[in-house]
Parts: C-alpha cells; sequence; structure tokens
C-alpha cells in the first residue's frame, strides 16, 4: 500500500468522490493532524514517508524534495505550481501535476464580487450597520468605466464577459496571447503602462515570478489612474504591500481588493488598517464546484502515477 500526504485542508472539502478515488487505489491518503498547511520543516520531516504530495499554497522547494526518499508525484490542489520547484522534481524524475481551469469560474466570479463589493462599499456598509450605525454610502457604478485585465487567461476571458454585460469597457495585458485573441473576446490590446493609466479596475490574473519582486511596485502603483481600484485574487507576490497601503492612506487609489498575500495567513500587515480595503483569505477558488472537480482531476493523476502511467496533467 502506499500513502499520500496531503497538507491541504480544502482537499475534498464538498465531495467524497476525490478521497474514494485514492482509497480504492489504495494510496492511503493521510492528514497533518493540525489539518492546516504544513511548515517547510515538519515538510521535509514527513515528505520522506509517503508516496505522493497534494498541497495547497505549501512551498515545495529543492530541500523538500531532497528530504523525500520515496516520493513519486506532487500534487497542487489547484492550478498554478509556482510555489513548487518544477524543476527540481523534474531533476528527480517526480511528475508535478495540477487541475487547470478547474476553479476559473470560481475565480473569476468571486473576482468580479469584489469588484462590485469594493465599489459600492458593500461590506464596508454591513460592518457600519452591524455596529449599530445606518450610513448611506455612495459609490461608482460600473457602467461606463475601464477594466484592465493584466494577464488574459481562462479566469481573465472570464472576468471579460461579465465586465461587458456589466456595460464596461475591457483592456487586456498578456504578452503570451495574440491580440486576435483579446479583439475576439471585444477587450482591446494594451501594454501595461497603458492599463494603469486608463483603468478604473486594474484585476490581476496571472502567476508570480520567484526573485523577480512585485510587478506592482510603488512606481507602477502611484502610475495608476488616479482613484483606481485595484483587485487582486492572484498571488501576493505580485504587488507591493507596504506602497499600496501608503497610497491608499495618501488618497491616490480609491480602494483595493485583495484575496491573496505575500505572507499568508496576513499577519502584521499595514493593508489592515489602510482605508477602503476589502481584505479576504485567498478563498476565491473555493466554489462546492471547483473543490469537487479539482480535486477529483488531481486523485487521478495521483493514482495514474503511483501505477507506473503517465499523468494527464503534467506541469512543466
Amino acid at each position: 500500500m502506499t500513502t499520500t500526504l496531503i497538507t491541504t485542508p480544502t482537499f475534498s472539502r464538498h465531495s467524497s468522490v476525490p478521497w474514494r478515488i485514492l482509497e480504492q487505489a489504495g494510496a492511503g491518503p493521510v492528514r497533518p493532524y493540525d489539518n492546516t498547511a504544513l511548515p517547510s520543516s515538519e515538510l521535509r520531516e514527513r515528505i520522506g514517508e509517503v508516496d505522493a504530495l497534494v498541497v495547497g499554497m505549501d512551498a515545495v522547494t529543492a530541500d523538500v524534495i531532497d528530504s523525500a526518499d520515496r516520493l513519486k508525484v506532487i500534487a497542487k490542489h489547484g492550478v498554478g505550481v509556482d510555489t513548487i520547484d518544477v524543476a527540481a522534481a523534474r531533476a528527480r524524475g517526480i511528475p508535478v501535476v495540477c487541475a487547470p481551469g478547474s476553479n476559473s469560474r470560481a475565480v473569476a466570479e468571486f473576482t468580479f464580487g469584489l469588484i462590485l463589493d469594493a465599489n459600492r462599499r458593500i461590506t464596508a456598509s454591513h460592518q457600519r450597520v452591524a455596529h449599530g450605525e445606518w450610513p448611506k454610502l455612495f459609490g461608482p457604478e460600473l457602467a461606463g468605466k475601464t477594466l484592465a485585465v493584466v494577464g488574459f487567461g481562462r479566469i481573465g476571458r472570464l472576468l471579460t464577459t461579465y465586465a461587458l454585460a456589466f456595460g464596461m469597457t475591457v483592456l487586456a495585458h498578456d504578452p503570451y496571447v495574440d491580440d486576435a485573441d483579446i479583439h475576439a473576446l471585444d477587450a482591446t490590446p494594451a501594454t501595461l503602462d497603458d492599463c494603469l493609466a486608463r483603468a478604473d479596475v486594474v484585476s490581476l490574473h496571472l502567476p508570480a515570478t520567484s526573485g523577480a519582486g512585485p510587478l506592482l511596485d510603488r512606481r507602477r502603483l502611484t502610475a495608476m489612474k488616479p482613484g483606481a481600484l485595484l483587485v487582486n485574487a492572484a498571488r501576493g507576490g505580485l504587488v507591493d504591500e507596504e506602497a499600496l497601503a501608503a497610497l491608499l492612506v495618501e488618497g491616490h487609489l480609491g480602494g483595493a481588493a485583495l484575496d491573496a498575500f505575500a505572507h499568508e495567513p496576513l499577519g502584521d500587515s499595514p493593508l489592515r488598517t489602510a482605508p477602503n480595503v476589502l481584505l479576504t483569505s485567498h478563498m476565491a477558488a473555493c466554489s462546492h464546484e471547483a473543490n469537487r472537480t479539482m480535486g477529483a482531476m488531481i486523485a487521478e493523476d495521483v493514482v495514474r502515477v503511483l501505477a507506473g502511467r503517465q499523468p494527464l496533467r503534467q506541469a512543466h
């Protein structure tokens, strides 16, 4: 019997199907005792005892992989594998699998929810009403406003359709996507600088690059249109959080809605006290449907690799 260590507490949260796929194949799923992601030190200690590893946002570094004596497959319970050293795994002959497309609609819907909430101050009103106040909070309508979608993959394209349905104009920046594909969805190709200068809402939908620093540093955040809203439901490393908090305090930016942070859970960050901020706990992908689909996809590939077969969805 083989052993699978599962560090993400959301695996198979709303469906028993992924568990059954592993159990019926004799893959012996095991959860950490505290039901949360493991720190690297504990992951290194435990990984030597397992044949398969299923992770969420855990950092699977080369050191962690080097500690694995029996490991045959690493599975990301999600889409982005930027927290996994894929090259180190490949060097050991360990495939890395993920669930591409499984959470695209969940993230796109959640992102648009953040845009609506932040603009019309829905959560801000709730918090004050719950404390006995009765405020009338004003905010802009979306019709006629410009959305910049930075990263035009599955999620960015779905978000574009939602924005267009609300009467927004959409700019799209993605150096890996042909202009014709952007035009086909009634969006307009634009440079990153043009997106920042023109958009009323900027939404990020791309992976972070290890060691590259934030895509939106203070210079680029300052270059955003005054009063604009920044939305990030992708990766925390994309944004200079201290600079963002400062620009919110200074009033240059109208607001920020963030579901991803450089350090999670969010600790003593200036964003917690900055004005006009909506903060959520990296939960954009947490729909019932996405959770069921991604769990089944990666469980299937784990079983395939453990049986000596090629995975269907290998990350590169």
